[in-house]
């Protein structure tokens, strides 16, 4: 993949369907509708068109029977490549996708690896190592990388890119890291098997809920790869063009503040969700554009 320019405009779509891909994102992830308001008006309904229709794909996963998932995830799939193709639906997601797909060089193989992630959930995919992780968390979140580079515009080629991805699979191990009472719940463990073991972590002390120090130190262990992904995502940001860095940039540093509170919490993600208070994402605004006025491309206007 490489940078390219938008492509020509097209009619804005309805508001109606730009208002419900707002919604669908602000009901599901804050941080993530936190950092989209920094976009202008026309790349943040991009960015909200994108999420909403990846927000789609996995709620038909995690919310379905085995049998209805599997025939509705494969419709969702048609849906997609109809936007892509300029036929869309007639679902708000559909067309604002479409219209957002138009607009930007948005590619399908991102969504085309997306789809495969979500096809590992619905077969309830067996995670042996780190690289199995490693790979779901491209396959779930990092292409959204791929998506969104786009609609930002940015420089760097490959190399940004590749930033890209690792900050979108930063995000999903700290889903991961964050959620593992509630995915045990739908009977999913995403932590590698070659780690459980080394730390002496067995599927009883998950099912009882139990924070052992080996269970802190396998905690310990993944949240500091997430840092490291976290870091390695960002180094990419400077290179994003205009008000798409600062969008970035809050919606990774929020996303970080998870494993914050849920070091805080003694790693106790059993009972508890580990989150980022309104008020606290607020006060890392701040940080978030010292920082990168600090960066490579400061001087360029956020």
């Amino acid at each position: 993949m490489s940078p390219a320019a938008p492509l020509p405009p097209a009619p804005p779509p309805p508001a109606e369907w730009i208002a419900h891909c707002r919604e669908v994102t602000r009901r599901h992830s804050q941080t993530f509708y936190l950092g989209s308001r920094f976009f202008p008006a026309r790349q943040r309904a991009a960015v909200w068109a994108v999420y909403a229709t990846c927000r789609d794909g996995d709620d038909i996963v995690d919310e379905l029977g085995a049998g209805e998932a599997e025939t509705r995830l494969a419709w969702w799939w048609e849906r997609v490549q109809a936007a892509f193709a300029g036929t869309p639906g007639p679902y708000p997601t559909d067309g604002a996708l479409a219209w957002a797909a138009a607009c930007w060089p948005i590619p399908l193989a991102a969504f085309e690896e997306l789809h495969e992630g979500l096809r590992m959930d619905l077969e309830g995919y067996h995670y042996r190592d780190l690289e199995d992780l490693t790979l779901y968390c491209r396959r779930v979140a990092g292409v959204v990388g791929f998506m969104i580079a786009p609609i930002c515009g940015y420089d760097g080629g490959e190399r940004t890119l590749t930033r890209a991805l690792r900050l979108g699979q930063a995000m999903q191990l700290t889903n991961i890291l964050r959620d593992v009472g509630e995915d045990l719940e739908r009977g999913r463990v995403y932590l590698p098997e070659t780690l459980l073991r080394e730390y002496g972590v067995t599927r009883a002390v998950l099912e009882a809920g139990t924070v052992t120090p080996g269970y802190r130190a396998l905690m310990q262990h993944l949240s500091a790869l997430a840092r490291a992904w976290y870091a390695e995502g960002r180094a990419g940001i400077p290179c994003l063009h205009g008000r798409a860095r600062l969008a970035v940039q809050t919606a990774a540093r929020s996303y970080e503040g998870i494993l914050d509170d849920l070091a805080r919490a003694d790693f106790d993600n059993f009972r508890r969700r580990a989150h980022v208070s309104g008020p606290r994402k607020l006060l890392m605004l701040p940080q978030a554009w010292w920082e990168l006025r600090g960066g490579a491309g400061a001087g360029a206007e956020l």
